[in-house]
């Protein structure tokens, strides 16, 4: 908060900002496309300004020239804005202190009478030290048939760090009346007994509207999951394919790994078998879940016919900061110290004339994964 406070870890500071490490941002801004809307990284120009300051001795300067004190959002504040719907649990609920992780469900009625198209959402946990994931399904009352009607359909994540979903202009989510919501909450111990009261907030588009995209979540993984072998003391790669059987645009991408991921690459086998690599995320942090959007005008077409392919590293070894043990065998699994290796994704399937037309609009622009060898 002071220069006071600051200057015993300049060190520190400019390793961090020098290495990448923070802001944090684990996308690889030189691989893939590059054309990010929630951008948080540091320039190369404001990373070599840091890091001189820090050689330089960090020198105070003229304190005329001192800013303003920041002022920070607490934890009650919604970083998608304050929601026009908060749907939350019932009463709050007790994480022990000592023990194994948990799982649990909890459900809450939305109060909606009417449909709404979703412009935001977020979900707010009420104890972030002992939520692990908090995952949200929507319980519709009428289901379509591939959904189940006790599980509910996926409707968005909190992982640690993560903030909210803003969808861009003519995309958005459908919440239907008399719907209820799902939370699938996994707390982990820390030492003390903690309260919870997690929340899901929404802001809507104007009653009436009714975007032209409507984007639809959708996640793969290594296949089997139980086949993730990571050795003590090994850095090893897991691979995941999911055939594309229908035109999408790809509206935002998320690795989803626990302490032990380091990496993971997203990118398309063409049906001509080029390949396009669509991003990578080469210092993913645990610590800092974070969901990479496309800019309008740049989201990746994909066609029917195509493969997505993803490469996920761990590193199960002394070198991971975070690794609480190399010298164990790593697998599968939900708990904290378990891993996994799952890429998570916002779609908009399209029908073949919005592909086309969408084809049309990006002629010039390295967006289409059509033709492009990498």
């Amino acid at each position: 908060m002071t220069y006071e406070e600051t200057r015993p870890w300049v060190s520190a500071i400019k390793r961090r900002v020098a290495n990448r490490e923070m802001p944090p941002w684990g996308l690889d801004m030189t691989v893939g496309i590059t054309e990010i809307e929630n951008v948080r990284a540091l320039t190369d120009e404001q990373v070599d300004t840091i890091v001189r300051w820090a050689d330089a001795g960090a020198p105070l300067g003229n304190v005329a020239d001192l800013p303003k004190p920041l002022t920070f959002a607490t934890n009650d504040t919604w970083d998608i804005g304050q929601p026009d719907l908060v749907v939350s649990f019932p009463k709050d609920q007790t994480m022990y202190a000592k023990g194994s992780d948990w799982w649990i469900n909890y459900f809450a009625d939305t109060g909606l009478t009417e449909d709404r198209w979703i412009r935001a959402m977020a979900t707010r946990p009420g104890s972030r030290e002992v939520v692990h994931h908090a995952i949200a399904y929507v319980l519709e009352p009428n289901p379509p048939a591939d959904v189940d009607p006790e599980q509910g359909a996926y409707l968005l994540e909190y992982s640690l760090g993560k903030t909210g979903e803003v969808f861009q202009e003519n995309t958005g989510r459908l919440l239907k009346a008399r719907s209820r919501l799902r939370w699938d909450m996994h707390y982990f111990a820390i030492g003390k007994e903690m309260k919870d009261r997690t929340a899901t907030g929404f802001v809507f588009w104007p009653k009436g509207y009714v975007p032209k995209y409507k984007v639809t979540p959708f996640a793969f993984r290594n296949n089997p999951n139980e086949e993730l072998d990571v050795p003590p003391n090994s850095m090893v790669r897991t691979d995941a394919y999911d055939h594309v059987k229908q035109p999408m645009m790809i509206v935002g991408f998320q690795p989803h790994m626990h302490v032990r991921g380091k990496a993971q690459m997203l990118e398309v086998i063409n049906p001509d078998d080029s390949t396009t690599v669509l991003s990578s995320v080469n210092r993913f942090n645990f610590g800092w879940h974070t969901q990479y959007f496309y800019k309008d005008g740049y989201q990746p077409l994909v066609p029917p016919g195509a493969v997505l392919h993803s490469a996920s590293i761990h590193d199960n070894t002394a070198s991971n900061p975070l690794n609480p043990d190399p010298s164990i065998w790593l697998g599968y699994g939900e708990r904290s110290v378990d891993d996994m290796a799952q890429t998570r994704l916002n779609i908009v399937y399209l029908t073949d004339e919005q592909y086309k037309e969408l084809q049309t609009q990006r002629k010039g622009k390295k967006v289409s994964t059509s033709n492009q060898q990498q």
